[in-house]
């Protein structure tokens, strides 16, 4: 099964949002063979819940992640998954100092999701787990290639210490950038229209 794993910083407000919205998109087209996702800190608030802001804002848009435990990120766990996504550029520098030889399947999420879009549709028929290595491979491709379509405006804004509105926003961005995300990776579901959100 292909893995996936989601990065922020204390793995309390962000990626737990991103990896509960990116799990939902893949268990809805995939099913029991969806990649799996996880996430992690580089600074991990080891065993902390995530913030109560962040659960209340996925659960409006009707993901469950009360039960997230954070974690610190950790070497073994970025060399098993097969593509590692950083909510900010800061994070995705982290990723690849702690494994360089990481980098080739390190992606921010805005990042990943305009250099799928530049590529052709993915085959929807294509299995999970072939599929998604092999179009992490040519998004690596295309930006070594010099690809000159991503913005500055890479980063998922940290919502810690802000009111329950910011988080709103944050996770309205995310589900928004997951949902095509899937669809990059996987070619358009046809088990649902497809609304471009968070652009």
């Amino acid at each position: 099964m292909a893995s996936v794993l989601v990065v922020c910083t204390g793995n309390v407000c962000r990626s737990p949002i991103a990896e509960g919205f990116l799990r939902a998109a893949l268990l809805e087209r995939w099913g029991e063979q969806a990649p799996s996702v996880c996430s992690a800190g580089t600074a991990g608030w080891e065993g902390a819940c995530a913030m109560p802001e962040s659960v209340a804002s996925a659960a409006e848009r009707g993901v469950d992640i009360s039960s997230h435990v954070a974690r610190r990120l950790a070497v073994e766990g970025v060399r098993e998954a097969d593509l590692v996504i950083a909510m900010a550029d800061e994070h995705r520098r982290a990723i690849e100092w702690m494994v360089p030889e990481a980098g080739s399947k390190t992606f921010t999420l805005k990042e990943l999701v305009r250099l799928l879009e530049a590529l052709p549709a993915a085959d929807p028929t294509v299995p999970p787990d072939v599929g998604m290595k092999e179009r992490v491979r040519e998004a690596d491709a295309l930006r070594r290639s010099g690809f000159a379509g991503n913005p500055l405006d890479e980063d998922v804004v940290d919502p810690l210490g802000l009111p329950l509105e910011s988080y709103r926003a944050v996770a309205w961005e995310l589900d928004g950038w997951c949902s095509r995300l899937a669809d990059g990776l996987f070619g358009p579901s046809h088990t649902r229209s497809v609304e471009v959100r968070g652009a």
